[in-house]
């Protein structure tokens, strides 16, 4: 039986970024399947009384430092040298996830998803750029103005709504979350636990 890996996500979180093609690399070598949940970080937030690290942590000596420090050798271990901070950083995510689910109900959404995470965190769109986020959805084999169109649909809206807080009830306090046979893991360095979790199954 395929092993399937439940991705907690949201295009705003960069560590979602940094996630994405680890993941992928993992699942493929298991023969796993991962399944995109779009779900809005924000909201999650709001759900939990989380905060992102950068507020959180701010007036904690040396922590936002020190994860800064991780996140640097993490991007070097994988090679991320085109990642950048999005300058929009925080930006409003909320179409581009309602966007993914219409894409979603027209079947694989991969190509849309890395689509705008090059464009986010590498080339610094802006996603209050209409525009530039057309180009990126139609170079990824998406129209545009279809996706735009079926975001605005109340069933698209309750489906994120719902996305987030199924995932709180699930456990999930911030992205990226990631659930495997019921067992949870939360960040990027928890990608070697996964690693030998899918191993394990095999």
């Amino acid at each position: 039986m395929t092993a399937k890996i439940d991705f907690v996500f949201d295009f705003i979180s960069p560590n979602g970024y940094l996630a994405w093609w680890p993941l992928r690399e993992i699942a493929a070598r298991h023969g796993a399947e991962i399944v995109v949940i779009p779900a809005l970080l924000g909201g999650m937030h709001k759900l939990t009384g989380n905060a992102p690290p950068f507020i959180r942590d701010a007036d904690i000596k040396g922590k936002t430092a020190y994860a800064q420090l991780e996140m640097q050798r993490f991007i070097e271990r994988h090679g991320f040298d085109k990642f950048r901070m999005n300058p929009a950083f925080p930006f409003r995510s909320v179409d581009l996830l309602r966007m993914l689910i219409a894409a979603q109900g027209q079947g694989d959404a991969t190509p849309l998803i890395e689509g705008l995470l090059h464009a986010l965190w590498e080339d610094g769109l802006d996603p209050a750029d209409s525009d530039g986020v057309a180009q990126v959805i139609a170079a990824s084999g998406f129209d545009p103005a279809e996706l735009a169109a079926k975001a605005q649909d109340d069933a698209v809206k309750q489906t994120l709504s719902d996305n987030t807080a199924n995932v709180v009830e699930r456990g999930a306090f911030g992205i990226p979350t990631f659930y495997i046979e019921g067992e949870m893991f939360f960040g990027k360095e928890r990608l070697g636990q996964i690693d030998e979790l899918l191993a394990s199954l095999g």
